[in-house]
């Protein structure tokens, strides 16, 4: 199994992920209050009780979020990213698990971003989405 630099995916399981959040429907959305909901959202949701870990959102734009992935204060960032995002060089992403229409009727990648090295944390969280897509 790979390692991660930093031991996130040890630190997460059983413990708290911190997850942000910029909101991109019907991926993600996030409400008046804060509160978070979308199909990434209950992915991710569905990925923590697979580690027994709770939760905690951090809702920005993007580029505050892959900041602060890069800066370690953020475990993985959602948001509907697509893997022509210009987040490449601060923040890693996970293999496309889905596709996206654009507005001008091309198709994107979809994928989430996790801190470059947390290389355990990547694995685990691609291994989960391929399960989830039903790809293993």
């Amino acid at each position: 199994m790979p390692r991660d630099s930093q031991g996130t995916l040890d630190r997460a399981t059983g413990g708290v992920l911190r997850v942000g959040v910029s909101e991109h429907p019907p991926f993600t959305v996030v409400g008046e209050n804060g509160d978070v909901s979308g199909e990434e959202v209950d992915l991710m949701q569905q990925y923590a009780a697979g580690i027994d870990a709770r939760i905690e959102w951090t809702t920005g734009p993007e580029s505050v979020l892959s900041e602060a992935v890069r800066n370690g204060e953020l475990d993985v960032v959602i948001g509907g990213f697509t893997a022509d995002a210009p987040w490449t060089s601060t923040i890693a992403f996970t293999r496309p698990y889905t596709t996206l229409e654009r507005p001008d009727g091309s198709t994107a990648k979809v994928v989430m971003g996790v801190r470059p090295g947390e290389n355990a944390l990547m694995v685990d969280l691609e291994l989960f989405l391929a399960r989830t897509a039903g790809e293993i």
